[in-house]
């Protein structure tokens, strides 16, 4: 079975040709992530059962992603801490004739919006996407208010849908984290009144106003400081690695619920102390339910913080990678199918690179087809080796393929060099299949 029918076994559209067709699709969309639709099917008669199922007005969405939701439910049982990470994604569909679509950042442009929560472990390895928010604004009204339901109802929806998960993992601790615009009391209320099966990890974007008088954040700080903690800050567009020092505080209180009531949560304050010149100071705020008593807790939940980066990641992928923004199909529902079948595909690039770093000892044939792992050392006109190899050895050769050098000092490869080297793999992959079949017919190539 490839990856994609395992990841999709337990698919159900209502049809059994509609299953193999989804899987057939996801095969061809993985194989050539930048490429269109027709470039990515290959033939006509492909494209067009890909256009049919994008259009088909009897498949929803939710029903095309549950079988990935459950493998993520199955891989996150193997972890005691999972990090739920919810953000969201603006898709800009501008100069498209797509009818459904809606303003985003400024009204004259045209596309759509995505939130999902994607599952990471602690150590970074990305687990699968859990749910998605995908939708279009209306335009605003003459008194320019917008109408439709308040946007700010996907943070708690999302919190909610993990609180249902949660009885499914007894033994794994799910941790809701988001970023400075899930700073909602309603969010908090919600988590509360549900008895907090799900906790909760947000970067603080108000300084509320204390019900004994005094903000937030002053409040923390006058306090005594847990001490220092040090990391690496990774590089990023426009920013080398650097080592970072930060003073940290925590303090636990109760915020005001505007209702008469409160919510019990511990604010910490984890400011840099001497940030190199011309670089700007990182301070983060945090809010969450869990106590903070001490400096290896503190140090816990900014290292927890830090991994919102990976849906950062995630979003790259799918958008530069996968090209999403340049899917012409004609109206909204149709860019929602393609769209789950791509955050699938995206979030199976981002756990090969993650995966090839923090556990590079790993078969390579968990991730990788034989077929597919001979490509790899075929196309890098290298021997195989005597035994399976591991899968750090196969990315860095795949990531080859997409222009990584591997020189020394070059570190491991990105996401970039790994789905272009991808595509090249499955293609070989392929003509090794095709040879393969063609021998056992007895007809010469």
């Amino acid at each position: 079975m490839s990856w994609a029918a395992t990841e999709f076994e337990s698919l159900n559209l209502g049809d059994p040709r509609r299953n193999r067709r989804a899987i057939r699709l996801i095969e061809h969309l993985s194989a050539k992530p930048t490429a269109s639709i027709p470039q990515a099917c290959g033939d006509w008669a492909d494209t067009m059962a890909a256009y049919r199922f994008f259009g088909n007005e009897e498949i929803e969405w939710p029903d095309i992603l549950a079988p990935h939701i459950e493998s993520s439910v199955a891989r996150m049982a193997a972890h005691e801490v999972v990090l739920c990470i919810q953000d969201t994604t603006e898709l800009d569909f501008n100069g498209q004739e797509a009818t459904g679509l809606g303003p985003l950042s400024y009204e004259a442009q045209r596309g759509m919006y995505a939130h999902p929560t994607y599952a990471v472990s602690t150590s970074r390895e990305p687990l699968g996407v859990l749910d998605a928010w995908m939708w279009a604004r209306k335009l605003r009204d003459a008194d320019g208010s917008r109408p439709g339901l308040k946007e700010s109802l996907r943070w708690i929806e999302g919190y909610e849908r993990l609180a249902e998960m949660a009885p499914q993992l007894p033994t794994t601790r799910l941790v809701y984290l988001a970023d400075r615009e899930a700073d909602i009391m309603a969010l908090m209320m919600c988590a509360r009144d549900l008895g907090e099966p799900v906790d909760w990890l947000l970067r603080s974007k108000h300084n509320r106003t204390l019900s004994e008088a005094g903000k937030l954040w002053s409040r923390v700080t006058d306090g005594e400081s847990l001490g220092e903690i040090r990391f690496t800050l990774a590089s990023r567009q426009g920013q080398r690695a650097r080592e970072v020092v930060q003073q940290v505080w925590a303090q636990s209180l109760q915020l005001p619920d505007g209702q008469g009531g409160f919510v019990q949560a511990t604010c910490l304050v984890a400011k840099e102390t001497e940030p190199p010149t011309g670089d700007k100071t990182i301070e983060w705020r945090l809010l969450t339910n869990l106590l903070v008593e001490n400096l290896e807790q503190a140090a816990r939940m900014i290292d927890w913080y830090r991994s919102r980066w990976e849906i950062e990641m995630f979003f790259h992928v799918l958008k530069n990678g996968c090209r999403i923004e340049a899917l012409q199909l004609g109206c909204v529902d149709r860019i929602e199918r393609a769209l789950v079948l791509y955050m699938v595909v995206a979030w199976r690039i981002a756990r090969l690179m993650r995966l090839g770093r923090s556990c590079p000892d790993l078969d390579a044939q968990l991730m990788f087809e034989p077929d597919e792992w001979k490509a790899a050392y075929i196309l890098n006109k290298q021997k195989f080796p005597d035994k399976p190899p591991t899968l750090n050895e196969v990315v860095r050769l795949v990531a080859r393929l997409g222009g990584f050098l591997a020189r020394t000092g070059d570190g491991e490869p990105g996401v970039k060099t790994i789905w272009l080297g991808m595509q090249r793999i499955l293609d070989f992959a392929a003509g090794i299949r095709f040879s393969r079949e063609l021998q056992a017919q007895g007809t010469c190539v």
